[in-house]
């Protein structure tokens, strides 16, 4: 691939290449800015009768052709590069999921140490993880062999042990991946790739229990030191052996991989580096959930650290009875303002298992899908931050007190007080008939605390714009920016527990119309200040002050006041005086009452029908 300066770049064309459908963008600099033109999309053509993933790449490329009237494809069926006049791109670059995206396997000393810090470089690099196979798991070393082989992983990626140390452990895992003699989900005539990232000194052990049984890597340790994980040498190494094994599998990619010009990622993992990327430029911290059929992904950055979980049990229709199932009848209930018929819920959520693309047809299937998606997004989040923790392992400074005791780390790093900004992409938010339904989602899926910016992805066009990262920075920045986010607003949520209409919070909220919104916000109550756009489809700002009762805290301390910038949106300025922890009415007529009265302050659903539910 020919190193392409970014200042020599003007038109660039994307695609992400899902397991059903081939997404195609284009972007062109226009007046000193990039901003997206057109999208267009096809089938993903990796099956019969096609068995060609360019096919679909050609299709949805053509489609974009025709809804822009800039002529990509020459008379044989290639992308024109590079530009000249309305002719041709730059730069064309691709992401894919197709062929069920990646899948590994991760072995570590420790579950709770080595394997879990494998396991999230194997997550950051866009895998998912089919199973961690660890030393102290419990499972005998017959069950664990029998795992390996009947799970035909992708990949399989090797840690265990700090630099310098015991090297009995790791060395029993190579034995034990050695006896599996493991061979590649697709693909018959390559060996399966093993990536060891373990201690130094077993390399030499690992290189003869493993030669010549599988395509051995050997990158830098993932965990050198107890104190400090090392994920980038092993994510990077998974991203090239992904292009070169896996994807060179699947029909059609090694013609696919001649005609882009930056290296194809997975697409979860180029999510990942768009969030990444956007929160080390502007400084902020985010989580990000893209909630799908079958999995939903959630990402996030805290004190700088990317952490990516994949909930596969976890979605929106083939694995919607696995929400329903394990949240439970009463929590997907609590979420609506009327009676349902038990029998009926159980048929509906079965028919959408079985008919994945069908959507509500009347405004109660509506309340009730989207109350499963509160309930997918809440388990998922405590996945998540369950996952996302300070290194374990690490003895922390103690006092004389505990010195009895061995204080281990794995605290969270997700503060939802510290959280900047919130972003929702998936089907049942970005198409969510009312912008207020996806906010309203994200507030009680996710339970934001303090000041928080809401958005959602208009296209899912994350995965293009993070391996464009890679190639122009610049251009993928300003156009997730622009074009990419659909701004909703700003979620104001006092933390703190108090009584039923009493003073929570002043606010004094000065618009751009000059206008001024002030009062109190009483506990339990929502409240929504119109704050819309400008011209450009950027957020209005809005001079506020905030002033907490004691006892309640909104990112300064407790009772301590903020002078501060709100960002508007479609949505508005959300005041969410509902309290964190947040408890719903347990008396059912009470319940009703207060969620019919948040959907109407938040307009999420039309009046007459909640009036007569």
């Amino acid at each position: 691939m020919k190193e392409i300066k970014p200042e020599d770049i003007n038109v660039i064309l994307a695609t992400d290449c899902g397991s059903t459908t081939t997404k195609a963008i284009l972007i062109e600099k226009r007046d000193g800015e990039y901003r997206l033109i057109v999208r267009g999309e096809a089938p993903t053509t990796v099956e019969a009768p096609s068995e060609d993933v360019t096919m679909g790449v050609l299709n949805a490329v053509g489609e974009v052709e025709e809804l822009s009237g800039r002529k990509l494809l020459d008379e044989s069926g290639k992308i024109i590069k590079p530009t000249s006049s309305n002719v041709g791109s730059d730069i064309y670059i691709s992401t894919s999921s197709a062929g069920g995206g990646l899948q590994m396997m991760v072995a570590g000393v420790v579950r709770s140490m080595t394997a879990e810090s494998a396991e999230r470089a194997a997550l950051g690099a866009g895998a998912i993880v089919m199973d961690v196979i660890a030393s102290n798991d419990k499972r005998l070393p017959h069950q664990q062999i029998e795992r390996i082989r009947y799970l035909r992983p992708d990949m399989i990626l090797l840690s265990g042990g700090i630099d310098g140390g015991t090297t009995t452990h790791v060395v029993e895992l190579g034995e034990l991946i050695s006896a599996a003699d493991p061979k590649p989900r697709l693909g018959t005539g390559y060996q399966l790739p093993v990536i060891y990232a373990g201690n130094i000194e077993a390399r030499k052990a690992i290189k003869e229990t493993l030669d010549g049984k599988v395509s051995l890597d050997i990158v830098e340790n993932i965990r050198p030191v107890l104190e400090r994980e090392n994920l980038l040498p092993a994510r990077e190494k998974i991203h090239d052996l992904f292009m070169e094994h896996v994807m060179a599998q699947a029909p059609g990619y090694r013609k696919l991989l001649t005609w882009t010009d930056a290296p194809i990622m997975p697409t979860p993992g180029a999510v990942g580096m768009i969030m990444k990327r956007i929160a080390d430029e502007e400084g902020i911290e985010v989580v990000g959930v893209d909630i799908g059929g079958a999995t939903t992904d959630i990402f996030s950055v805290f004190q700088g650290v990317f952490n990516r979980t994949v909930s596969a049990n976890l979605g929106m229709s083939y694995s919607v009875s696995n929400v329903f199932a394990e949240t439970g009848l009463p929590n997907v209930m609590r979420w609506v303002p009327f009676d349902m018929d038990e029998r009926d819920l159980r048929n509906r959520i079965k028919n959408k298992m079985i008919r994945p693309t069908t959507i509500p047809q009347m405004l109660e299937e509506l309340i009730f899908e989207q109350a499963i998606a509160k309930e997918a997004l809440r388990l998922a989040f405590i996945q998540h931050k369950s996952f996302a923790t300070v290194l374990k392992g690490i003895q922390q400074q103690r006092t004389i007190a505990d010195a009895f005791e061995q204080t281990v780390s794995g605290q969270t790093l997700v503060n939802m007080m510290s959280l900047d900004m919130l972003i929702g992409s998936g089907g049942v938010l970005s198409h969510a008939p009312r912008r207020q339904q996806a906010a309203m989602m994200l507030i009680d899926g996710f339970l934001p605390e303090g000041v928080t910016r809401l958005a959602v992805d208009s296209i899912f066009m994350m995965p293009q714009l993070g391996v464009l990262s890679e190639v122009h920075p610049q251009a993928a920045v300003e156009v997730f920016k622009k074009d990419c986010l659909i701004h909703l607003g700003t979620c104001v949520a006092p933390a703190g527990e108090g009584k039923e209409g009493k003073d929570m919070l002043g606010y004094r909220i000065e618009l751009p119309t000059g206008q001024i919104a002030e009062g109190k916000l009483r506990y339990g109550e929502i409240k929504l200040i119109p704050l819309g756009s400008d011209e450009k489809d950027l957020p209005l700002k809005a001079e506020a002050v905030l002033d907490p009762e004691r006892g309640f805290d909104i990112g300064r301390g407790k009772g301590s006041k903020w002078e501060l910038e709100l960002s508007g949106g479609v949505v508005g300025i959300v005041l969410d005086g509902r309290g964190r922890p947040f408890k719903l009415p347990t008396e059912p007529s009470e319940r009703v009452r207060k969620l019919k009265e948040w959907m109407t302050e938040l307009d999420a659903y039309p009046q007459k029908a909640l009036e007569k539910s």
